[in-house]
């Protein structure tokens, strides 16, 4: 260690080189672990708040939500700790001159998927909404009345509950009866039972069962998985990362084996004065974890300064546990490159490397 310290002050701009590339790769896959876990969300928010097992949808729907269509009645045939029942639907709504694209639950207030109400009151009338807070950012606030695309209803917002998006959609929490009018119309009377799953809440989804052959019980991470776009989107941001420690490897493999190339006369001196290959490939691999640790934590720290400026718009969550593994991952693949440059140490003939 003393050995390596001590190079790396005395060639401060070779190794500067170097720990900025690290740096820089660091960076970028902190930002892309960032926008994964972001692009994620955006997803999946709603369903996370749930806190559920699973979700019972119609065999039929391919664990989509919106194609699912199964009535209350249904609510007989499972067996679960905590049920809820879930209308579902998208729409544009639209106040004045905003305009955003929205996710409308139907549920009943009196079960566990109701939200905390963060700022105003909860709904206790048809039409009422409490909506994702997300909406606050794009002008929307308490007491707007909301046309939808899809009908002739009006909601009105009467409170707001903490981030909540499905599909990467804020979403609105409405009365099921709510829902039922926006979604049938006139026809909402004789559809009142009509929902599209029942989310369940349980000790395992081993342990919950329908009786209904046309019904299927979905875990909630696989529900989670299945929704559009979200299983091919987290594949290529995870590959990019995968892609980006093999190339921080391979770059760090060929800066370390340039310089031990450059210094293989004063190898062979110090070899030839004794000093064994164990002693110079530790110091090589030492060199090469200080280079990484300063490289990474320089990256580390400026990735969540970036965060911090990002506007809300940007879809970028950071997971500090995530972060810190991807950041000994690059530490390690970086000490993993500079198994080159020990073996071409391994391989230095003293008389050879002196002139002998």
């Amino acid at each position: 260690m003393f050995l390596a310290w001590n190079e790396i002050k005395k060639n401060k701009l070779r190794f500067t080189l170097i720990i900025g590339v690290l740096m820089l790769v660091s960076y970028l896959v902190f930002f892309l672990s960032g926008l994964a876990t972001g692009l994620a969300s955006l997803n999946r928010e709603a369903v996370d708040k749930w806190d559920a097992t699973a979700i019972v949808l119609n065999v039929e729907s391919d664990k989509s939500l919106p194609q699912s269509s199964i009535t209350t009645d249904e609510l007989n045939t499972i067996k679960g700790k905590e049920t809820a029942v879930l209308g579902q639907l998208n729409a544009i709504a639209t106040s004045g001159e905003l305009k955003q694209n929205i996710s409308l639950f139907g549920i009943n207030p009196d079960e566990f998927i109701m939200p905390e109400v963060t700022e105003g009151d909860v709904f206790t009338n048809e039409n009422e909404v409490i909506a994702s807070d997300t909406l606050q950012d794009d002008g929307f606030k308490i007491g707007d009345e909301l046309a939808l695309s899809s009908t002739e209803e009006k909601l009105t917002i009467v409170g707001f509950t903490d981030s909540a998006r499905f599909n990467a959609a804020p979403v609105l929490y409405g009365e099921l009866s709510t829902f039922q009018k926006v979604k049938f119309g006139e026809g909402s009377e004789e559809n009142k039972d009509q929902i599209n799953g029942i989310v369940i809440r349980g000790d395992d989804v081993e342990s919950i069962t329908t009786s209904n052959d046309d019904l299927e019980v979905i875990e909630a991470e696989t529900f989670i998985e299945n929704l559009p776009g979200y299983t091919e989107q987290s594949l290529t941001l995870n590959f990019m990362i995968y892609f980006l420690f093999a190339i921080s490897s391979v770059i760090v493999a060929i800066f370390l084996y340039v310089l031990t190339v450059q210094k293989i006369s004063m190898f062979g001196v110090m070899k030839a004065q004794g000093i064994s290959n164990g002693y110079l490939s530790r110091s090589v691999v030492a060199q090469t974890f200080l280079l990484a640790v300063i490289g990474v934590v320089v990256g580390f720290g400026l990735t969540l300064l970036t965060g911090a400026f990002l506007p809300s718009a940007v879809p970028v969550a950071f997971d500090i546990p995530t972060m810190i593994i991807y950041g000994l991952v690059l530490i390690v693949v970086a000490i993993l490159g500079a198994v080159f440059s020990v073996l071409t140490i391994v391989k230095i003939d003293p008389l050879k490397a002196i002139g002998g």
